[in-house]
């Protein structure tokens, strides 16, 4: 079996695992993949609490050798849309070239026993493309405890196109160890020569 095919049918088994709807998911990221080479994936299924039930969300993310593939199917209870609780299922392919940041945060318990390859109890993997950004602000000041001028307001932008975190406690390491893998593969994929950044 091919590297290519081994990668396709474990994104496959990945899904299935979840238990969420898993022909919905895998037909909607079929349509993005278009038949591409699965280089590496990350399947993240995270219920969500509201009001008095459980709704459940999954995250895929695919990379192919040129592009990065999202997927996103949520489930809703029945409405004036539909009369049977239904499932919403979008993906996204961003071009390899178009991905502008990747952070990975890493939480790890007791920092100073630490070793290189240690458990990490949490990871947070956030992925920026340009597609959405984030703005905070807040009041500028000045070193002048005196002063009352209005100096205007201070902040940052940061690009925050996608944020997946996993918890050890939650997911288990072994859920861990694949986003900081994927994030790894990631990161390769996106390296560029220093002509083109």
């Amino acid at each position: 079996m091919s590297e290519s095919a081994s990668a396709t049918q474990g994104l496959r088994a990945a899904i299935d695992r979840s238990g969420y709807y898993p022909d919905v998911v895998a037909d909607a990221l079929e349509t993005c993949l278009a038949g591409e080479r699965v280089v590496s994936y990350f399947v993240h299924h995270e219920p969500t609490f509201y009001s008095e039930e459980v709704r459940r969300h999954i995250t895929v993310l695919v990379l192919t050798p040129s592009r990065l593939v999202l997927g996103h199917t949520d489930e809703h209870p029945a409405d004036e849309t539909l009369p049977t609780p239904y499932a919403t299922a979008s993906t996204e392919a961003v071009p390899i070239d178009r991905v502008s940041s990747i952070v990975v945060s890493r939480v790890v318990a007791n920092p100073a026993a630490y070793e290189p390859g240690g458990p990490v109890h949490e990871a947070i993997l956030t992925i920026g493309w340009g597609a959405m950004g984030r703005l905070d602000l807040e009041p500028a000041t000045c070193a002048d405890p005196n002063c009352e001028a209005d100096h205007g307001y201070t902040g940052t932008f940061s690009s925050d196109d996608l944020t997946v975190r996993v918890s050890s406690a939650v997911e288990g390491g072994d859920a861990v160890g694949r986003l900081l893998g994927f994030a790894q593969e990631l990161s390769v994929l996106t390296r560029r020569p220093p002509q083109f950044r």
